[in-house]
């Protein structure tokens, strides 16, 4: 039992998780529901509906759905019961395809540092990232490595040049990297020899393993901002008036001393370093470091260059092991999904025609699960061959996607190492909960942008925010009832409005596109079956409520604190 509780236990992902004792947060933890009639009732609901929504979803896209015949080109050899296999999203194919290649490279990059260190004394960490840093670029992107390359030399020189003006350094600093996403898009293509004859030669060495080097640049243009925004706060803060600097040190070296880098990781992020350890070696080693270079999960430079000289107690073995077992879980889990839903297949061709509101709801729902699933297998891959080579980032994703009731609270657990990241270098400086309309507005404007530039995902980030409004100001206004009988139940309702929001929006965005969210709609309002369906939806989801409510209490009861 205790290894079964390990291997589910949310300190097994992050130790971040586990709240300090002195916040005794069980008190505040109320008493366990699980036992009672209503929800006994609760889980006998679960167990009819939960596989009524599998076999919706199975039954909307399998072999005898009338839609079927438009997307089986798409669809693969299996090995999983002689079924199709639905390998048609090209980011999850990607790492599929090259699973067992990744692994190798891992293996062999954490052999051959460790052989290294303990040869060579006199080569750091951070020196070894950084020479196997370019060979891994070069196998990646071919040649076309030095694009990349070129907007990392582009910050440094701008943080140095302008670092004596810190709005105009960070505002420049801001401007460059949102137009180095533009930039790629427009120029991604252009050949060498176009740019210079000269250079024509080098197009018969522009393509690596991977070809959308632009793709994989998204990720490293954060650690470039990460950098450079964090030397120009250090370099303000090293030269400001001397008795002001004594005073700030002096408060640096208090909240040292309160919370231990090593057991803290905001303490980490805000590590008051050397303007020395801002060298341009120390840059590349950061920029090029393997483990988190295709897609994260994000460390920022002073948290990594912590951990690049200090091993933290929350990497072990046993912690490791685990956490491996769990991915071996998750992948299995996608592969059963990808054998007896294809959801990603029907969606690419829209074959929902005909499909019930419920079946077309499971579509979507299923889609959204397969998202959230081809993104945390990679992060955790990347995750676990960064902890076995001594680095701890954050975990992406801390949360189920179907256990969210709060946009606020899906937006911290969903890629939690982005969310931390726009946090301090976006939300905090825009002013934060003192301007949250603003600062959240300007969030996921760049969250949109980041992702793609595509006028889609530019709505999707207003409507998230837009979305994010009567959350806030239903908890400021129901705030002062917490502790009334009636509280939970109300709260309950406004909970199901929000999942309706946050699907719509999310299924707006990267699942169903214009047509079949009007589908959807017009399906779900305007047709007998779909007020049917959406009235027993709320019912569902109602209860799904509930049961988050009380998986938060139990969260409280043993002193984790997610929001951490």
């Amino acid at each position: 039992m205790n290894a079964l509780s390990a291997f589910f236990s949310l300190e097994t992902l992050d130790t971040r998780l586990i709240a300090q004792k002195q916040k005794k947060t069980h008190t505040l933890a109320s008493k366990s529901r699980w036992n009672s009639r209503e929800f006994k009732f609760y889980f006998g609901c679960m167990l009819i509906v939960i596989p009524l929504m599998f076999k919706a979803a199975i039954d909307a896209t399998g072999p005898s759905n009338i839609n079927y015949p438009k997307y089986a080109r798409l669809l693969s050899p299996g090995w999983l019961f002689n079924r199709k296999v639905d390998n048609s999203d090209q980011q999850y194919k990607f790492f599929r395809d090259n699973l067992i290649l990744l692994a190798i490279v891992a293996f062999g990059h954490i052999a051959l540092k460790r052989a290294t260190l303990s040869v060579f004394k006199r080569i750091t960490p951070i020196t070894f990232d950084t020479i196997f840093g370019f060979p891994f670029l070069f196998v990646l992107h071919g040649v076309n490595c030095l694009r990349p390359l070129t907007h990392l030399a582009m910050f440094f020189v701008l943080s140095r040049s302008l670092r004596k003006h810190k709005r105009v350094a960070t505002l420049l600093i801001w401007l460059y990297g949102i137009s180095s996403l533009f930039i790629n898009v427009k120029f991604r293509l252009l050949k060498y020899g176009d740019m210079l004859p000269i250079l024509f030669s080098l197009d018969s060495w522009n393509t690596g393993i991977v070809k959308r080097w632009d793709v994989f640049y998204n990720f490293t243009l954060l650690r470039l901002l990460s950098y450079n925004l964090d030397y120009i706060e250090r370099y303000h803060f090293i030269n400001i008036n001397p008795k002001q600097k004594e005073e700030q040190e002096e408060k640096e070296l208090s909240k040292a001393a309160k919370a231990d880098p090593l057991y803290n990781d905001l303490t980490r992020t805000q590590f008051p370093h050397s303007l020395t350890d801002f060298s341009f070696f120390n840059y590349l080693g950061y920029a090029l470091y393997a483990p988190l270079f295709i897609a994260g999960p994000i460390i920022t430079f002073n948290d990594f260059l912590y951990q690049s000289r200090n091993t933290l107690p929350s990497i072990t073995l046993k912690r490791n092991v685990i956490y491996g077992l769990r991915l071996v879980f998750c992948v299995l889990v996608m592969e059963f999904l990808l054998h007896f839903t294809y959801v990603v297949a029907a969606s690419k061709v829209r074959g929902w025609e005909g499909d019930s509101p419920f079946q077309l709801a499971m579509v979507g729902l299923f889609n959204l699960n397969l998202i959230w699933l081809k993104l945390l297998i990679p992060w955790r891959f990347f995750r676990l061959w960064s902890l076995c080579d001594n680095i701890d980032p954050p975990e992406n994703m801390i949360r189920c996607m179907n256990n969210n009731f709060s946009a606020l609270q899906f937006w911290r657990a969903w890629h939690r190492s982005f969310n931390k990241w726009v946090i301090r270098y976006i939300y905090v400086p825009m002013g934060g909960s003192n301007h949250r309309i603003l600062s959240s507005l300007c969030v996921f404007t760049f969250v949109a942008i980041w992702h793609d530039i595509e006028l889609k995902l530019l709505l999707w980030g207003w409507l998230v925010v837009l979305f994010l409004l009567p959350e806030i100001f239903a908890s400021q206004f129901f705030s002062k009832y917490k502790t009334q009988k009636w509280y939970r139940y109300v709260s309950g309702f406004g909970c199901v409005i929000n999942i309706w929001m946050m699907m719509l929006a999310n299924l707006f965005g990267f699942c169903l596109d214009a047509s079949g969210i009007e589908q959807f709609v017009h399906e779900l309002f305007f047709t007998s079956q779909g007020l049917f369906f959406f009235l027993l939806a709320n019912l569902g989801l109602f209860i799904a409520v509930q049961v988050m409510f009380e998986l938060r209490e139990e969260e409280k009861r043993h002193d984790v604190d997610v929001k951490c």
